[in-house]
């Protein structure tokens, strides 16, 4: 399997040259490096030729890797169910590059990419409806950047005089707590039966 892999790998990285820089085999998946400029090039590829036949979009995400340039790798994972084969295709883009959609070779990658819009704030271009899907339409920030605090900007509450939910600033009026870290058998003021011939040895 992995052998197949390699060689599919080295044939679309021959006849898409100007499309992937790099592919590799890992974890029984093919995995694709690709500019974003020929992106929907390379897809409408592996979707049509005969050798490939990805037909099936599976999945559309990111990851965010802030200390490097190019912030973002947006990743589409794709099944051919007529090979019985995946691949993984990876594009790096900086924090405000736009990325192509796919949704005329996919109509499924629409809700793919609002998720990732939405979670991470890349913009597909072309997109025919790129809107929050997750997150409140005034949501301020993207959750799954590894710079969103943990707590977020604001907090949600039902206010009992305007009869209506508010958004507030947030604040944690939770004190400081100690935890002693202490195990449920070190604090305890009792002899277990069979201790007591430990301590006569």
């Amino acid at each position: 399997m992995s052998e197949a892999l390699q060689e599919l790998g080295a044939t679309i990285a021959l006849r898409q040259p100007d499309a992937v820089l790099s592919h590799a085999v890992a974890f029984g998946e093919l995995t694709l490096t690709v500019t974003p400029a020929h992106l929907l090039a390379l897809m409408e590829y592996l979707r049509d030729d005969a050798s490939c036949r990805f037909s099936t979009l599976i999945d559309i995400t990111a990851v965010d890797h802030p200390e490097r340039p190019a912030r973002f790798d947006v990743v589409y994972h794709l099944l051919s169910m007529y090979r019985n084969q995946r691949i993984r295709v990876k594009v790096a883009v900086r924090d405000e590059e736009m990325v192509p959609s796919l949704t005329s070779l996919h109509p499924g990658a629409n809700w793919y990419e609002r998720e990732t819009f939405d979670m991470f704030g890349i913009i597909f271009s072309g997109h025919p409806d790129l809107r929050r899907i997750l997150t409140d339409y005034g949501f301020r920030g993207h959750p799954l950047r590894k710079d969103f605090p943990t707590t977020g900007y604001v907090e949600l509450r039902y206010d009992e005089v305007q009869k209506r939910t508010v958004y507030e600033p947030v604040k944690l009026v939770q004190e400081y707590r100690q935890f002693d870290f202490m195990s449920p058998w070190e604090g305890a003021e009792y002899i277990l039966p069979g201790d007591q011939k430990a301590e006569a040895k």
